[in-house]
């Protein structure tokens, strides 16, 4: 009995030894060897690279977000005003395509820990950086004359200083193209000259036939 009584607490002591050596083990150095642990690592990288941004990037999406602003009040503008359905068509889509654009590259930025617009750039009055004015009038300016117009007057102002504000949005998007390092960034900038080229098409066959 005495023998029997001993290897049981032999073989206790020994189980308990082997799962402390186990557990030592799995936490030794505080290393994780599993394909998990080296996952979450690559994920973190990951993340970071897609957040790399330079100032061109920020630039772009600062002074976009305020360009947009602009086109998407005179937009609203003639969505409620033009005489012609096209043109207050046009307005509608145009204010609504910009909108989300400003609210992705304000996410942009609050991600990058920049402010959401630059010292300055708190609106378009004045504004004469990267296409920021029309026909050299500022945006105040602009808005004032539209609003002073009606009827086919107004549709045929609106096209043409639309067209040109979309022809400086084009030019900003470009310089962020050449200069801009945020892969985000860079697939909006393609995708602005795209529309918005495309827009200016639509708006000069409109003018075209007034």
């Amino acid at each position: 009995m005495k023998n029997r009584a001993r290897r049981q607490i032999v073989a206790t002591v020994a189980a308990a030894a082997l799962t402390l050596s186990i557990a030592a083990c799995s936490t030794g150095n505080g290393a994780d060897p599993s394909p998990t642990g080296q996952k979450t690592v690559a994920n973190a990288e990951a993340s970071a690279g897609e957040s790399t941004h330079n100032d061109s990037d920020t630039t772009f999406a600062q002074m976009m977000i305020v360009h947009h602003d602009g086109a998407i009040e005179m937009a609203q503008l003639a969505a409620g005003k033009a005489a012609t359905p096209e043109v207050q068509d046009l307005g509608e889509r145009i204010a609504a395509a910009q909108g989300p654009e400003i609210e992705l590259m304000a996410g942009w930025l609050e991600s990058w820990g920049e402010e959401p617009v630059a010292d300055g750039m708190d609106g378009m009055d004045g504004m004469d950086h990267g296409g920021m004015d029309m026909e050299g009038m500022n945006h105040e300016d602009v808005m004032s004359e539209l609003s002073s117009l009606s009827g086919t007057e107004f549709d045929t102002r609106f096209l043409e200083l639309m067209i040109d504000h979309h022809r400086g949005a084009i030019e900003m998007a470009e310089t962020e193209q050449a200069d801009g390092d945020n892969p985000d960034a860079l697939e909006l900038a393609q995708k602005i000259v795209d529309d918005q080229t495309a827009e200016i098409s639509t708006m000069e066959t409109l003018l075209a036939q007034l």
